[in-house]
């Protein structure tokens, strides 16, 4: 019998009537018992065949009592119920009762179905709830060997988990499993985890770690070129609490990130790089950031916390050019089925990824394909890079976005440029600039003023609804003006 449980504790084997008791390998069962495949009775597979006969097969659509169980072995209850009660013995009486009231009982029948009916509805509940694969020590770890020349049958000499030899003497309170060594790792006794977070976030602001070599913190890495403040910030965030917001914060705040980036021949030649922090940084963003960026101008960023992996735009049949088999479901993420409404608006970060075929618009702005671990990302500047930006779905919704929430919140057109130059690089354009820009607008409202159904084909991008009550002509003349700001060096580049 099998309760629906999911755990080896609800199944029960039964011999001639009694409970049997089980050895449990796998304590977990998964999905439901309703299958397309056969059946097979007393053959688990085609080398090991049941060898005898079966004189009687009955399946039942419940699981059966104990007593029941007792029952289908030998049918005892008329005999229990002719001996005297003052003989029976304690199991006969507990196994006629039970009897009783699976046969007889209305009452406790009813409670019982009910009972039945909540754990189902307990069950369909539990499957809703996403799982996930966690690891688990074994109560009663088993012996490990070396194996000698990697052979399974040639074991050599007995290994038991503990720390590395080479790392410094841990605590005598850590265990020597996979939980003392992560316990280790964030110790006061083990600075290296620290310096290599810190010297990464340092790196996501200025280009270069204080150590260059991000990836290599070992005896061929960089020289850090300023050791005591690579010191100071990995003491601070182990002091902090792991603070990931609060170290963000203080290198932000910081007098070396606040330096303007201009600069000089000079200061050019003697430090290329700006591995002394001559000036502040400036370098394009990540292809995560630059997607995020303009759906936060456009107001279309959804900023929800956590969930599953979501599916934005994507160029027609790349997943299917990379389908290994044609219409096999056995096989995850062959299609690629699109998400719908504010899921296509999540940050970058929860991106869903196929590694033989990584997001395209990702992987032109340099996002890796994740096929290998890479610490610091190539940074190119390509044409592709600008025909992505002026053309991907992505952006030109959020250039729509944009269009309409300028013409929404500033009321002439020159407002409507100094708006836009503002939410995408935190300043007021200079009037060369808006006299460029105001010129762009007044050449695309002319053009679409003569071909409408160009503007209707322009706005029609994206699954986004249009703002009701702004004129079509002007609303997609203004998306292409967004979308030259939005392509802009200055837009996309941290400076």
């Amino acid at each position: 019998t099998y309760d629906g449980s999911s755990k080896a504790s609800g199944v029960k084997l039964y011999v001639n009537g009694k409970e049997a008791s089980l050895e449990v390998t796998h304590d977990t069962l998964s999905d439901s018992i309703l299958t397309s495949a056969p059946l097979n009775l007393g053959k688990r597979s085609s080398s090991h065949p049941f060898k005898g006969a079966l004189s009687d097969v009955r399946l039942y659509r419940r699981a059966l009592s104990p007593a029941e169980v007792a029952g289908v072995a030998d049918a005892p209850a008329v005999t229990w119920v002719q001996i005297p009660k003052a003989s029976r013995t304690e199991e006969q009486s507990k196994a006629l009762e039970e009897h009783f009231r699976t046969l007889h009982a209305e009452a406790w029948s009813h409670s019982k179905d009910e009972l039945a009916v909540a754990k189902r509805q307990g069950e369909e509940l539990e499957k809703t709830i996403p799982t996930s694969m966690v690891m688990g020590e074994l109560e009663k770890p088993r012996e490990t060997f070396v194996l000698m020349r990697g052979q399974y049958d040639k074991k050599g000499d007995r290994v038991v988990p503990a720390l590395p030899a080479s790392l410094p003497a841990p605590s005598e309170t850590l265990p020597g499993n996979r939980l003392g060594l992560a316990r280790w790792l964030v110790s006061s006794e083990q600075p290296l985890t620290a310096r290599v977070i810190v010297n990464r976030y340092w790196q996501m602001y200025f280009g270069n770690g204080i150590v260059k070599t991000a990836e290599n913190f070992g005896s061929q890495a960089d020289w850090p070129t300023h050791p005591e403040l690579l010191d100071w910030l990995a003491t601070e965030f182990v002091h902090s609490g792991w603070d990931v917001k609060g170290i963000q914060k203080l290198i932000l705040m910081s007098a070396a990130y606040r330096q303007s980036s201009t600069v000089t021949p000079e200061v050019l030649e003697r430090d290329p790089e700006n591995r002394w922090l001559s000036r502040g940084a400036r370098l394009r963003l990540p292809a995560e950031f630059i997607r995020d960026q303009a759906l936060a101008m456009s107001g279309l960023i959804n900023s929800k916390i956590g969930g599953e992996s979501v599916f934005p735009y994507q160029p027609a049949g790349l997943w299917e050019e990379l389908m290994a088999r044609e219409d096999n479901d056995n096989f995850t993420a062959q299609k690629y089925r699109q998400s719908k409404g504010t899921d296509l608006y999540r940050r970058s970060m929860y991106t869903f990824w196929k590694r033989t075929s990584p997001p395209s618009t990702l992987g032109t702005l340099d996002a890796p394909d994740r096929q290998t671990c890479v610490v610091r990302r190539q940074r190119t500047n390509t044409p592709l890079q600008a025909l992505l930006l002026m053309n991907d779905p992505t952006f030109v919704e959020s250039s729509r976005k944009l269009a309409e929430r300028i013409m929404t919140e500033a009321h002439d057109d020159k407002s409507r440029v100094i708006l836009a130059y503002r939410l995408a690089m935190a300043r007021s354009p200079k009037a060369a600039e808006i006299e460029v820009l105001m010129k762009l607008y007044r050449e695309q409202l002319a053009d679409y003023r003569k071909d409408p159904a160009a503007a209707a084909r322009l706005l029609g991008v994206g699954e986004s609804e249009l703002r009701a009550g702004l004129d079509p002509a002007q609303l997609a003349a203004w998306t292409l003006v967004t979308n030259t700001i939005l392509n802009l060096d200055e837009t996309i580049t941290k400076s």
